[in-house]
């Protein structure tokens, strides 16, 4: 049995890359085996196409995963090991559906199981999106899930037009940084990147404001963290267990995540510094709740001992004096 193994993602100027992994099994001599032989690399079909396939894989192959790694992964670890960490991300999920494989290849020349127990199990091939069925599948997986969450991006940042270039360095993709300047989906250690990002804001125009927005950026952290703790407490009153605090995904931050019974609660705090700032779903808008669902997609997908949990959004004020002043649950 093969796995085959593809990436997709490595060389755009946002969004996560993303590996697929896919075990299609015996199909040679299955009732599989005449859609199986249509597969090809994803870039050569349309995106019709690839969806109707993407659903075939995932209803009747053996295994099929994903791995991701995020932009912000990718800052920190460089673009070399963000490909090894999502191979392993990949494998892991395979892994644990215990499909059985005796053999992996991976497109192109690169192993990105060196140093691990499969290494010996790994063979590369060149333009293995075209010649082995497993890769094309593979290649198809990275390829759907990445172009969706792009387009779930660009319901949030329309101004960039995501699902469009889906984060490759197009000529409108560098001119909507340069106007917008950087989401935090942004790969700021590419060096066109961050070419633009320097132009964006000169070292004179930092000169005389770094040390106040230092300053700014301290205090409202302690303030942030203050009223997150006395959230915590109330939570932890009112019978739920913390998951985690300011958990980053590979989408958003979610300042708490609680679960009670068979819920999961993804509460947005915010702090209010005067009595007229509203009610708590004033600062709560479309676009927040956007970027609070697109969180939630990026914590059940990274937990899935969470399945059969409920997520559910919630919001909590804190007002100047410290005190909980509301907290509810956002309406689906």
């Amino acid at each position: 049995m093969i796995l085959g193994i593809d990436e997709v993602g490595r060389g755009p100027y946002a969004g996560p890359l993303v590996i697929g992994a896919c075990i299609l099994g015996d199909w040679r001599n299955s009732e599989n085996a005449e859609w199986i032989e249509k597969l090809t690399d994803s870039k050569k079909l349309s995106a019709k196409r690839r969806e109707e396939f993407y659903i075939l894989i995932k209803e009747k192959a053996l295994a099929a995963a994903t791995g991701w790694v995020s932009s912000a992964e990718i800052d920190e670890i460089g673009l070399s090991e963000a490909l090894r960490l999502a191979t392993r991300r990949a494998v892991e999920q395979i892994q644990k559906t215990k499909a059985p494989f005796s053999e992996i290849i991976i497109d192109g020349t690169m192993n990105f199981l060196v140093g691990t127990k499969l290494e010996k199990y790994v063979s590369t091939l060149k333009k293995g999106d075209f010649l082995v069925k497993e890769i094309s599948a593979a290649s198809i997986l990275a390829k759907v899930e990445r172009d969706n969450y792009m387009a779930k991006l660009d319901t949030v940042y329309p101004e960039y037009g995501f699902s469009k270039h889906v984060g490759y360095g197009t000529a409108a993709h560098q001119k909507a940084m340069e106007e917008f300047g950087l989401t935090p989906e942004h790969r700021r250690s590419f060096r066109p990147v961050r070419e633009i990002a320097e132009n964006i804001i000169t070292t004179k125009q930092l000169g005389d404001l770094s040390k106040q927005m230092i300053a700014n950026e301290i205090t409202s952290k302690q303030l942030g963290d203050r009223g997150e703790q006395v959230v915590v407490d109330y939570l932890e009153t009112s019978g739920h267990e913390i998951v985690a605090r300011n958990y980053k995904t590979k989408l958003f931050e979610v300042d708490i995540i609680s679960r009670r019974g068979r819920v999961l609660y993804f509460t947005e705090v915010k702090y209010r510094r005067g009595s007229d700032f509203g009610a708590g779903l004033d600062f709560i808008d479309k676009k927040k709740q956007q970027k609070m669902r697109l969180a939630v997609e990026g914590f059940m997908t990274a937990n899935p001992e969470y399945a059969d949990f409920t997520p559910t959004l919630a919001v909590a004020a804190v007002g100047k004096d410290f005190k909980l002043e509301e907290w509810f649950e956002l309406d689906e």
